[in-house]
């Protein structure tokens, strides 16, 4: 889950895998899978970089870069 805040000043958690875009409307505007809009007031750029985090965090950026790189490395090699 990533923490994010309302315009209210709260914090809430939110699943990242539910975000489908993040949009600069000029708030930021989070649209969720479900189609549910949300407005924060973190930048998109620092939505981007908190989903990063997170990711990275469970590995899973990382996981998909290695194995990206192996499947470069075989191709390279045909």
């Amino acid at each position: 889950m990533i923490t994010l805040t309302h315009f209210n000043n709260r914090s809430f958690l939110l699943n990242p895998f539910l975000i489908e875009q993040v949009e600069s409307l000029p708030d930021t505007t989070i649209t969720l899978t479900n189609g549910k809009k949300l407005i924060v007031k973190e930048s998109p750029e620092e939505v981007g970089r908190i989903m990063t985090a997170f990711l990275n965090k469970i590995t899973l950026i990382s996981g998909l870069a290695a194995e990206e790189g192996v499947h470069r490395c075989s191709k390279a090699e045909q």
